[in-house]
């Protein structure tokens, strides 16, 4: 039987200064040495999760995303061969999970909202995810780069 696509994930550590305890893609700020968003990517999966890189083909990217708060964020896409073993670095990482691609791309999990905060109305997405006894709050950044994924994949 074959193995459904899975969106790789990881629960950020609550200390951190930025993002903490939220679902986030591994990922992070590029090093003068990274070649491209690609390599920034796959030296960042390695860092944080512990990914090896010579399991992973990226396919591509999407355009960047810009976050409320002004990060500049490009989207790499890769498929991960399935025999992968994580190493997640305890400082970053709180968790790490698979949530079913078909689950994130099925619009009726998209959920919308919206607040007015300083006189300014700020919309997002959140994709709640209940696996078993566990549920996953995918919100903001991540969900709305999921919910851009979606769009180009059903345009």
């Amino acid at each position: 039987m074959r193995e459904r696509p899975t969106v790789l994930l990881t629960e950020r550590t609550k200390h951190l200064s930025s993002h903490s305890g939220q679902i986030a893609f591994p990922g992070g700020k590029t090093d003068k040495e990274d070649a491209d968003a690609s390599a920034t990517a796959l030296r960042e999966a390695e860092e944080e999760i512990g990914l090896d890189p010579s399991l992973v083909e990226v396919i591509g990217v999407l355009p960047d995303y810009v976050t409320g708060t002004a990060f500049i964020i490009t989207p790499v896409i890769a498929l991960v061969q399935p025999c992968f073993t994580l190493s997640p670095n305890d400082y970053e990482v709180a968790d790490v999970f698979e949530v079913p691609l078909e689950f994130l791309m099925n619009p009726s999990h998209h959920k919308r909202h919206a607040i007015e905060w300083e006189g300014v109305r700020r919309e997002w997405f959140s994709m709640p995810y209940q696996h078993q006894s566990t549920q996953r709050f995918i919100w903001g950044a991540t969900a709305g780069m999921l919910r851009n994924f979606y769009r180009l994949m059903s345009a």
